[in-house]
C-alpha cells in the first residue's frame, strides 16, 4: 500500500514565502527565495538539489539553526525557536559528532541527562533506541571502535532518545560506501515505517530520495527555490529490489528531469 497522509493529519512543518539572504561586502547572497512547503505529520520528505542550492539551509531554518530574512516557518504550530525549546525534533548531522570519551550508551544518554532525566530512566531509553537501530550489543563500545555506518546509527539513536515527533537528517549517509549506505537506507525505511515519525531528509542521491521518501522536494541552484514536489507511487513497505522496477526508475527519471529543469 502506498503511504498517503490522512486528510486530517496535522501539519508538522509549514514554510510560507521563506527567504534567506546573507549580507556580504560586495553583494548579498540569496540562499533561499520564496520557499513554500507543508509537510504532514508522518511523512518522509526528502530535499534534493545541486550543491549550494540551499537544502541544508532550509533544514537548518526549520530546526532554528538559521534565521530567515523574510517569511514564516512553523513546526508543530510553533515557531522553530519554541519547537526547539520543546524538543519537538531530533537532528542528525552529516558527521556523527559523537564524544570519543563516552561509550555508545553514554553518547545516546547525553541529551536525556542534559534535560534532567534520571540516570536509570536515561539508560532504559538509550538501550531501547540502540536496539531499534540494531546496536543492542554495542552499548559499552567507544565510537572509535565502530565503523562509520555504526557511528551514524548511534547518532540516529541519540536523536530519537527523547522521542521527538520530527527527525531532521542532513545527508547522514553521504560519506559512507554504497553497500553500507544501502543497508542503512533499508534500516531507516523500516524504522520510519514502524514508528511513523515525520522525517525531513537532505540528500544528493536520486536513488536514496526515491527509495526513502513519500514526497521528494526538488530544489534549484542558488537562489534556492522549489522546482517541483513529486509524490511517490511506491508502496509504504519497501525493499532494495524495488530499485530495479519500472515504477522506481520512472520516479528517478522524473526527479532527474526536475533537477535539469531547475538548472534552466
Amino acid at each position: 500500500m502506498t503511504f498517503r497522509p490522512l486528510p486530517t493529519a496535522p501539519t508538522a512543518v509549514h514554510v510560507k514565502h521563506a527567504q534567506v539572504v546573507y549580507p556580504a561586502p560586495d553583494a548579498p547572497v540569496h540562499a533561499l527565495e520564496d520557499i513554500n512547503l507543508s509537510i504532514a505529520q508522518g511523512e518522509f520528505v526528502s530535499l534534493i538539489g545541486p550543491s549550494g542550492c540551499g537544502k541544508t539551509t532550509l533544514l537548518r531554518v526549520i530546526a532554528d539553526l538559521e534565521p530567515i530574512t523574510a517569511g514564516e516557518v512553523r513546526v508543530n504550530g510553533k515557531t522553530p525557536h519554541d519547537a526547539r525549546l520543546s524538543r519537538a525534533y531530533g537532528y542528525v548531522f552529516q558527521a556523527p559528532a559523537l564524544f570519543p570519551w563516552r561509550t555508545v550508551l553514554g553518547n545516546v544518554m547525553l541529551p536525556l541527562q542534559l534535560q534532567g532525566t534520571a540516570t536509570g530512566d536515561a539508560q532504559t531509553i538509550a538501550r531501547q533506541q540502540l536496539a531499534n537501530v540494531g546496536l543492542a550489543n554495542f552499548e559499552n563500545k567507544y565510537p572509535w571502535q565502530l565503523s562509520g555506518g555504526m557511528q551514524q546509527r548511534v547518532s540516529i539513536a541519540r536523536a530519537l532518545a527523547f522521542e521527538p515527533r520530527i527527525l531532521m537528517m542532513d545527508e547522514p549517509f553521504g560519506a559512507l560506501d554504497e553497500i553500507t549506505r544501502d543497508n542503512l537506507n533499508e534500516q531507516l525505511q523500516q524504522l520510519w515505517l514502524r514508528e511513523q515519525r515525520t522525517v525531513v531528509f537532505v540528500t544528493h542521491s536520486i536513488a536514496e530520495a526515491v527509495y526513502l521518501s513519500t514526497r521528494i522536494v526538488v530544489m534549484s541552484p542558488r537562489p534556492g527555490r522549489i522546482v517541483k514536489v513529486i509524490d511517490s507511487t511506491l508502496p509504504a513497505q519497501r525493499h532494495l529490489g524495488l530499485r530495479d522496477t519500472p515504477e522506481f526508475m520512472q520516479l528517478a527519471h522524473e526527479v532527474r528531469e526536475a533537477l535539469a529543469d531547475g538548472h534552466h
